[in-house]
Order: structure tokens, then sequence, then C-alpha cells
């Protein structure tokens, strides 16, 4: 039985450290041969928000950034350029506020996102912000991914806590909502704010809506591919 690849398109403008270290090394206990790229094969950034030990506690701090400072696969990413989504069994979009402003403008990225969709064999997980990309990517007709596909994502009653009037983050302007893109290219967007997480599969395509749905994220995309997660 050949052995299970998976690429890893990480934000260099900053990732949710539990969105991306959480599924990536889900995988690796897993025995899925991760490989990680951004969009120009410079290291990626961890937003420093995602280590505030009052959310996610000391020991995870520490053990995230031991792995984002050590981890060969995120201190020496391939350029997307050039790796082929094709020769992978998944393609894995973690979230992040970051991805808005590099992954999900990315033509190689949304591309990947493209070739993971388009057949019988592959399969995408894109989290939180990331399915931003959904809004800009299409399939080989023109026409958008996400259009009459279920999904989740980072919604705008979360985003309208984070941004000021302006839409800016810590100073910097936020260009679109998620939610508000998706739906706008044709997504059935439910976020499912009621439940504790939310991970929505609509063919070949999972979708996750933040951080606390990493670990479900990551299962399901171990059983879409037919892998055995490990305890």
């Amino acid at each position: 039985m050949s052995e299970t690849t998976a690429l890893f398109v990480v934000s260099e403008e900053g990732y949710w450290a539990e969105e991306c270290i959480e599924l990536l090394t889900t995988l690796d206990a897993a025995g899925v041969d991760v490989t990680v790229a951004t969009p120009s094969g410079s290291p990626p950034v961890v937003d420093e928000r995602s280590l505030d030990p009052e959310d996610v506690g000391e020991e995870t701090v520490e053990r995230y950034r031991e792995i984002h400072e050590t981890d060969d696969r995120l201190r020496d990413p391939e350029p997307i350029a050039t790796v082929d989504a094709a020769d992978h069994d998944a393609v894995v979009f973690p979230g992040g506020h970051g991805t808005v402003w590099d992954v999900n403008q990315d033509r190689h990225a949304r591309g990947a996102l493209r070739e993971a969709v388009a057949g019988d064999d592959g399969v995408a997980l894109v989290v939180c912000h990331a399915v931003g990309i959904l809004a800009f990517a299409r399939n080989a007709d023109g026409e958008f991914l996400v259009d009459g596909r279920d999904v989740t994502g980072f919604p705008n009653e979360w985003e309208e806590g984070i941004v000021d009037d302006l839409d800016r983050i810590e100073g910097r302007k936020l260009p679109y909502w998620v939610e508000d893109e998706v739906v706008a290219a044709g997504g059935t967007f439910d976020a499912e704010l009621d439940a504790e997480t939310s991970v929505t599969v609509d063919g070949d395509l999972i979708t996750a809506r933040g951080p606390g749905s990493s670990s479900e994220a990551a299962e399901t995309l171990l059983a879409e591919l037919g892998v055995e997660a490990t305890a």
C-alpha cells in the first residue's frame, strides 16, 4: 500500500497555531507524509494572538512554539508554485487572518485547491479564514468551486468582535470578510454557531469553522483518506 501524502499550504502573513499544528501533528501521528508550502517559499509566520496562554494554556503555547521554531517543514517550506498538488492525496489550508492577504489571493494556491477537488482521487481541507480562498477559486469551466456546495468557515458574527469600525485588525485593513465572499460566490455557508465545533463535508471538499474544530477536521480528513487515526 502506497504512503498517504498531504500538502499543507500555510500563510507567510500569519497562520493560527492550533489550526496548523494540530492538523500537522495529527497527520504525522497517523503516518501521513506532509509537505509544507507557502506562497513564496519563505517560512510561515505564526499569529502571536494564537499563542495566548490565557486561551490555550502555557504548556500548549510552549509546544506550539517549539514545533513552529524547530519543524524543518515549517522552517524551510517549498514555494507553492513548485509543488504539484496532483502528487498528493490531500491539500490542506490551515487558517488565520494571514491567509486573507496571501494564500487566498495566490493563483498557485487556488490551482492546488482546484486540482485537489477536480478528480475522483483528491480531497481538500480548508480551515477558518482560509475558507475565503473559495471565493476566488474556479474550476476548469470558469465557475466558482464553491458554487452549490455546503461549507462552514469563519463567520461574520465572529469577525465583528475582532475588527474595528474601519475593518482594521491591529491597524491593518481586512480586505474582505470570509462569509460574505463565499456566499457571493454561490456557497451555502453555515458556521453552526450553536454547535461546539463545525466541520462540513461536501464531496471532496472539507471545511472547518475555526481553531476549536481543528481536531475534528483532522479526524474527518483521515477518515476521508481511509487512514486510521492514532489515539
